[in-house]
């Protein structure tokens, strides 16, 4: 649906200041725009911006490290969590009291992002992933009771620009979406990883066994975004019984196999998520 020339689109916020334009904060800033943010109220605070987000508020209009930044409707915050503390004064004078902060420190509580930032009341908490930086991520977010329900659409839209976003009833649930979502990523590039060194056990060429393992984790990822039947039932339908896949299978879904082991995994990542936040 595309609004009237000169309108932003329903849900994203009508100016923002983004605290942070590294990779992901790069990367949400792609979407904002093809969204329909509008580049003239918007404002970029980074030190030391990357050469292309210079080129980019150079050529799009945004601004780059005013001196004195307008106040916005939101500010996102996407800096480095150890680099809260030095910026939290600069962070904290951007925020009036109808300003919503959307923050994706990882480990940062909402009751520590206030904290550190007093002006700060409406406060959405959010996880993204890696794959967000291409647009594919998967995001849990929680809201503080500030928020309203015009700002959570607001903050919505901004999340969804990266992927898939959940909202979660109780902020604690973060600690494992970090350990499901936010460190997943690594948990299927290991399988890649451990999928090509089975396959030179096995007798393949190193080369060979990479480029196969790679192309068959990428392309099982495609197949379950572009299909709406459920992982499980996929693995159903690929599995003839008594077959090859079948006899793989069996090893890898036996007690102390895949599942446990991931159970285990996920259990050790929110754990360690639990002592690093605050």
């Amino acid at each position: 649906m595309r609004g009237s020339h000169g309108h932003h689109r329903a849900g994203l916020p009508a100016s923002l200041t983004l605290v942070g334009a590294g990779k992901m904060g790069g990367a949400m800033l792609d979407g904002w725009l093809a969204g329909g943010l509008d580049p003239a109220r918007t404002a970029i605070l980074d030190p030391a911006p990357a050469p292309e987000i210079a080129e980019l508020c150079r050529a799009r209009g945004l601004l780059l490290n005013p001196a004195r930044p307008p106040a916005a409707e939101a500010v996102v915050l996407a800096i480095k969590p150890q680099g809260l503390e030095s910026a939290a004064a600069a962070v904290d004078a951007l925020i009036g009291p109808d300003t919503l902060l959307v923050s994706i420190l990882a480990g940062k509580t909402i009751a520590d992002l206030k904290g550190r930032l007093p002006a700060a009341r409406a406060v959405v908490r959010a996880m993204p992933n890696l794959p967000a930086s291409i647009g594919r991520g998967a995001t849990g977010a929680a809201a503080s009771p500030e928020v309203t329900p015009g700002q959570r659409a607001g903050a919505d839209a901004l999340l969804s620009a990266a992927g898939l976003v959940e909202w979660l009833d109780d902020e604690g649930l973060i600690d494992a979406v970090t350990a499901v979502s936010g460190s997943g990523p690594a948990y299927v590039f290991l399988l890649a990883e451990a999928l090509a060194e089975a396959g030179v056990a096995a007798g393949l060429p190193p080369e060979v066994a990479a480029r196969l393992a790679r192309a068959t984790v990428a392309g099982s990822g495609a197949l379950l975004d572009a299909s709406p039947t459920e992982a499980a039932q996929l693995r159903r339908n690929v599995t003839s019984p008594g077959g090859t896949t079948a006899a793989a299978l069996d090893v890898l879904m036996r007690d102390d196999g895949l599942p446990a082991l991931m159970r285990e995994a996920v259990a050790a990542a929110r754990r360690r998520a639990g002592e690093l936040s605050g």
